[in-house]
């Protein structure tokens, strides 16, 4: 009689302990704390294969060193239609002539070049300096390495040793050396002398 008491209180306590285990299974089950799942990259050309911070390098061309290129960020986007790099924050780019003195530098704050086609667009403050000492400031500047050309259709200024020339649009050789202003809106001359005898 006993044995059979003992019996129905050792199944009842299972019978618990079996309910208990299998509602913590649920609470958890149910609950909020499940890792979340984030969906595979589905677009490769709309995701970079590399990002690089705050990088110098060298670029050559023939096996010649002619390029110099300062950057805080650069994304290489290898599988777009057009393949191309993004400088969102900007670059710092020197030119370097065949005896790798710097013939031209350039300065903006974003910048895209599609390498197949050897074509950078360079946007947001742009502003070049040649090996004269000229310096050029626009908006939006086009470099097409292939046809060694740098050109735009937006408002340029360009500050020389006797005067500061600003136009609508200019086309111009890769050193900015030898350029045309397509129209011209204003020429300010410096008085070179006046500034140098101002105190």
């Amino acid at each position: 009689m006993k044995l059979h008491f003992y019996k129905n209180i050792i199944k009842k306590l299972f019978t618990t302990a079996f309910i208990v285990v299998v509602l913590l299974f649920l609470s958890i089950g149910c609950s909020n704390d499940k890792p979340q799942i984030t969906d595979s990259v589905i677009d490769r050309a709309e995701t970079p294969h590399l990002k690089a911070m705050n990088i110098s390098t060298i670029i050559s061309d023939s096996g010649i060193t002619r390029y110099r290129i300062t950057t805080p960020e650069w994304f290489v986007f290898d599988k777009a239609v057009e393949p191309y790099w993004l400088f969102p924050k900007g670059l710092h780019f020197d030119r370097f002539d065949e005896q790798y003195n710097v013939d031209a530098q350039i300065d903006c704050n974003h910048a895209i070049y599609y390498n197949k086609l050897q074509h950078w667009i360079l946007t947001d403050s742009v502003k070049c300096t040649n090996i004269e000492g000229e310096q050029f400031s626009t908006n939006l500047l086009n470099w097409n390495q292939r046809e060694e050309r740098i050109y735009s259709d937006s408002a340029i200024t360009i500050q020389k040793k006797t005067m500061i020339i600003n136009g609508l649009g200019f086309e111009s050789n890769q050193t900015l050396t030898k350029y045309r202003i397509n129209k011209v809106t204003g020429i300010l001359p410096i008085d070179n002398d006046s500034t140098e005898n101002t105190p």
